[in-house]
């Protein structure tokens, strides 16, 4: 009886000892914020939850899924499907014009998006589905001449439990990240407290889905190289950019380097000179009573990374609830979108200047 309960004893110090190591930083309890950017930004209303942005430069337009997430994040049972649940699309000329994409669809909870674009100019809008029957599903839409979006498939697999977001790598195949093991329970809060590497990413290749990369700390955001060559994985909770090797022929995924960065990183979005656009939340434990309480302030954090060499520099932070959990920070050519896990509104901001500076050096840029 005495060994069991020395063994016990030392598994717990383990335990409070792991927690410690890898929770404490992750949280960013001790960061030190300061608001940048964020009082020359402008609110753009769209729905609840504007948790993911992407692109088209061809239509000048930026897709924002939104779903009203937050009965379901704290789950309450609640079933109903808030009707303004979509994808939308805001005008980029200036004119901040919004208006809902997707077609009618019943039970439609959208998370991370992808648009994908083919060499013949066909493009595909990838959306996560979380449908309150609990099966989990990719969305794929045909996206036309002017933005509108049509229905094409809808796929689930049994390696594709918890997605959080996707890239589309072609007409019907994809990425996703599954960003937990366990969805309620004792064994979940095991998972998120001692920041275990239980989850992974999974690749469908038009015909079936498998897992192609494990021993991941709660996975997140996911994008790709323009080439596709290169494929770039969020690990909120080890704060860091995992960067991949992709092979094109069978989908295999290779870690070739970490990308540290200075907030707990959510979506990743590429622009068009190859930098990382990442949004995160630095203070973790602000987050989760955000989660809980619209009136608590989340900070929101969007950085700029550079792949190759991990310098990275901080473009927008906001401390005084402008928008609260940024989750996306998408840009094109000047113009940074900032979307939010729970806030109805998206902040688009001007950053000519910052551009034009270029990346700034700090600590939160180290490989390894």
């Amino acid at each position: 009886m005495r060994i069991l309960l020395w063994a016990l004893g030392i598994l717990a110090v383990i335990a409070v000892g792991r927690m410690v190591y890898h929770l404490v930083p992750a949280s960013g309890a001790m960061a030190k914020l300061e608001t940048k950017l964020v009082d020359q930004c402008r609110h753009v209303e769209i729905a609840p939850g504007t948790e993911d942005v992407t692109i088209d430069p061809d239509l000048n337009l930026a897709f924002i899924s939104a779903a009203d997430r937050r009965a379901w994040y704290n789950d309450t049972g609640a079933e109903d499907v808030n009707p303004l649940n979509g994808v939308y699309a805001m005008s980029l000329d200036g004119s901040d014009a919004v208006r809902r994409v997707s077609p009618a669809m019943d039970n439609f909870l959208p998370h991370g998006i992808s648009l994908w674009k083919g060499a013949d100019g066909t493009k595909r809008l990838f959306v996560v589905n979380h449908p309150t029957t609990g099966e989990e599903i990719v969305e794929i839409f045909d996206v036309d001449e002017v933005g509108e979006l049509s229905h094409l498939d809808s796929v689930s697999f049994p390696a594709m439990y918890s997605p959080n977001d996707v890239v589309g790598v072609g007409p019907l195949q994809f990425y996703a990240t599954n960003d937990r093991r366990f969805e309620s329970g004792p064994l979940s809060a095991f998972e998120a407290y001692l920041a275990l590497p239980l989850t992974d990413v999974v690749y469908y290749d038009g015909t079936e889905g498998r897992s192609v990369v494990g021993g991941l700390t709660y996975a997140n955001g996911i994008n790709k190289s323009a080439d596709g060559g290169t494929v770039y994985v969020a690990e909120l909770l080890k704060r860091r950019i995992g960067v991949f090797s992709r092979n094109l022929e069978s989908g295999a995924l290779k870690r070739v380097k970490n990308l540290r960065v200075n907030t707990a990183p959510d979506n990743i979005e590429v622009s068009r000179d190859g930098a990382l656009w990442v949004a995160g939340h630095s203070k973790i434990f602000d987050f989760i009573k955000h989660a809980e309480d619209p009136e608590a302030i989340a900070p929101s954090h969007v950085i700029r990374l550079n792949p190759r060499n991990g310098l990275a520099s901080d473009v927008l932070i906001s401390v005084n609830g402008e928008i609260n959990g940024s989750s996306v920070g998408a840009v094109w050519d000047n113009t940074l979108i900032v979307g939010a896990v729970f806030d109805s509104h998206v902040e688009v901001c001007p950053m000519l200047e910052i551009l034009l500076r270029g990346p700034t050096p700090n600590t939160s840029g180290n490989t390894h």
